[in-house]
Order: structure tokens, then C-alpha cells, then sequence
């Protein structure tokens, strides 16, 4: 059936509806996708980490995954995914269940969006150069080993979100965005291994 005219959301909603139930590979996720483009595939990949606290391991899986998206765009090469990180299956139910809960939130961020806002944003050149690098640190910054800690997957996955709706939608202000998501990371993750630095200098006193 021909989804064209359905918002972004309503394609997520029909991928998730037809993951099959025993368990799902990137490279089924890619293939429920279609030809819709990369991009879409990298929205989906991040719904699941609107959540506080995420399901442990599959940032590892779909953060690889979305790392050799951008790459891709990158080199502007057909995507390719290592035989380990395309096999490796996750649970349809915990993926259901999580995206269930992400939609939420991916439908307000997508009601944000408004095509063809600041068009400079979204062209290629030196602009299609730096969106891709923010892509790839993204992506590096949702597979960091902060999982178990509130938002640390939450904080890169909406940068992804609004690089992946402003290049959809070609709307500069999601990719702004999604810039300032990615600079908000790094400034979290920055208070928190300098707050775990200060907590292990503590014990390391107060033992010695």
C-alpha cells in the first residue's frame, strides 16, 4: 500500500506494527523501511530511546547502526552494515513496548517541524558536510556506556530525531536543533564524568 501522503509518524506506527514477534535484525529493520531513505531508518532507530532509561544493549546495536548510516551519507556510499551487528537480534516485545512509549514524544517533536524553514540548513556543500559530521557524533554519543543513567540516551537520540525530521522535511530550524541537542550531550556527559571524577578523588581520600 502507498504511504506517501502519511506523516512520519504514522510510518513509524506501520513499521512497528509489522516487526515480526519472535525477534528483529537491523537488517529486517532496514528492509521493513524500504525505499523511504536512510534518514526515516535513522528516526526509527532513535524512538526507543525517548525513554529516561533505556533497554540495556540496544543502543550498542542501533547506535552502531546509525554511526554507519552516517556514515554512508558521509562518503555517499550504499549502506553497509558488519555481518556481527546485522544478525545480532532484539526482542520484538521490549522493542514494541519501548517504541510504544517513544511515540509520544516522536510525535511532538514532529509536530514541531515545518518544511522549508532557514533552507540553508539543509543544503548540500560545506551544510550537507557539517549535518552528516553531527549525525556521526550523535551517533558516537548515543553509544556511549551512560545507558543505565537518566537521559544520557534520551538527550542524543533527540538530536538525531531533529537532524533526521529537519532533513526529511528539509526544515533548517530541526537541524538547529538538533546542533544544540548534540552541544547539550556533550555538556551533560561532561557533568558527569567530571561528578564521577570528584566521587571516585572522595573515596580514593577517605581510603587512603
Amino acid at each position: 500500500m502507498d504511504r506517501d501522503g502519511d506523516s512520519l509518524a504514522e510510518k513509524m506506527q506501520a513499521t512497528m506494527d509489522r516487526l515480526p514477534p519472535e525477534g528483529v535484525t537491523l537488517v529486517e529493520i532496514r528492509d521493513l523501511i524500504g525505499r523511504e531513505g536512510m534518514m526515516l531508518l535513522t528516526a526509527f532507530l532513535t524512538i526507543i530511546f525517548l525513554v529516561p532509561v533505556s533497554i540495556p544493549g540496544v543502543s550498542t546495536v542501533f547506535g552502531g547502526g546509525i554511526l554507519l548510516l552516517s556514515i554512508s551519507r558521509l562518503v555517499n556510499r550504499p549502506l553497509w552494515l558488519p555481518e556481527k551487528l546485522k544478525r545480532r537480534p532484539v526482542s520484538s516485545e521490549k522493542l514494541r513496548a519501548g517504541m510504544a512509549r517513544g511515540m509520544h514524544w516522536f510525535k511532538r517533536l514532529e509536530r514541531v517541524s515545518k518544511p522549508r524553514r532557514m533552507r540553508g540548513l539543509t543544503s548540500g556543500g560545506f551544510m550537507g558536510v557539517v549535518n552528516n559530521l553531527a549525525l556521526i557524533l550523535g551517533a558516537v554519543l548515543l553509544m556511549m556506556p551512560f545507558g543505565l543513567i537518566p537521559f544520557s540516551n534520551t538527550l542524543p537520540a533527540v538530536a538525531l530525531l531533529f537532524f533526521a525530521i529537519g532533513l526529511l522535511q528539509r526544515d533548517g530550524v530541526c537541524i538547529l536543533l538538533g546542533h544544540l541537542m548534540n552541544l547539550a550531550t556533550i555538556v551533560y556527559f561532561a557533568i558527569l564524568l567530571t561528578g564521577g571524577l570528584v566521587v571516585i578523588q572522595k573515596l580514593w581520600e577517605r581510603i587512603f
